[in-house]
């Protein structure tokens, strides 16, 4: 398909420029410190992109209190219909697991052969059996696209060339409470900067697993009518959180916990400008009316 194509060519395109990104503050290490520092830097890079992979993973299923979805019972279908899916879309049917957002989402997290999703409470109460499998599809096309994977790397190295940064402001020139400040503000900036290219993968996956999910459920209206129905009941979830404040079940994995995951959720729930200026979906208009076109 043309949009996995799109797809490929934008991971191939952001990684190279976060590969570059990263050589580029190696160089400034090994002109600073020598030959020496390199392998220090080599190995540590490994360990700490592979930590946070395993560990990004880790939080973004603990955040939200997700448990194993139970084969039997209420979520017997969820469990049919994903194991449909997977052999339609020729991957291996992914772990299962339930969370009380406090609001209708899903997310993916891992790569083929080690995937896990998770859809909420509220999700599976709102929608229809064709609608739920329409966001059922879409999490099991990130798996398939390889886009969850890339999405972790890539925030994993930009968290590391700010880092890095910080440390080559700090460090190399008069350790000061001055050179410390500067030091902290160049790693973020550095950082921001990064994420803006894994920020731009980010929106254009949610238009292929959109796609993808209407192309393996061979309904796009009921993708679209998914859509539209977790962005209302999160619009209502927000309203009424403003209006009464929240539960305790919200305060232990809520909206809090959505905001922390909002790049792999199927709709982010995050407001305000700076949400808006790096989102991490396109707006879900946007979105419906490709569906629907």
């Amino acid at each position: 398909m043309v949009g996995h194509f799109g797809l490929k060519v934008r991971m191939a395109l952001a990684g190279s420029i976060l590969f570059g990104f990263y050589a580029a503050i190696a160089a400034v290490a090994f002109a600073m410190y020598g030959q020496g520092v390199l392998p220090i830097v080599l190995l540590g890079s490994l360990l700490f992109v592979g930590f946070q992979y395993k560990f990004g993973k880790w939080a973004a299923l603990k955040s939200v209190g997700a448990e194993d979805m139970p084969e039997q019972g209420e979520y017997q279908r969820i469990h049919q219909s994903v194991e449909h899916l997977s052999r339609e879309m020729g991957i291996d049917k992914p772990r299962l697991m339930v969370a009380e957002m406090g609001v209708p989402n899903a997310f993916a997290v891992g790569r083929k052969g080690a995937g896990t999703v998770v859809v909420s409470e509220e999700i599976i109460q709102i929608l229809e059996r064709d609608e739920l499998d329409g966001v059922l599809a879409h999490e099991l096309a990130h798996i398939r696209n390889r886009d969850v994977v890339v999405m972790v790397l890539g925030q994993s190295i930009a968290s590391m060339v700010g880092i890095l940064v910080q440390f080559a402001v700090i460090f190399g020139g008069e350790r000061n409470i001055g050179a410390y400040i500067f030091g902290m503000i160049a790693g973020q900036i550095a950082q921001v900067i990064v994420m803006i290219f894994v920020l731009a993968i980010s929106r254009y996956r949610e238009y292929v697993a959109d796609s993808d999910a209407a192309d393996v459920t061979g309904n796009p209206d009921a993708m679209a009518r998914a859509l539209e129905k977790i962005s209302n009941g999160a619009e209502r979830a927000q309203q009424a959180r403003g209006g009464r404040g929240r539960g305790r079940q919200q305060q232990q994995s809520g909206l809090s916990a959505d905001d922390q995951v909002g790049a792999l959720m199927i709709n982010d729930t995050s407001r305000g400008l700076m949400q808006t200026i790096f989102a991490t979906h396109p707006p879900i208009e946007k979105r419906i009316d490709a569906l629907r076109s």
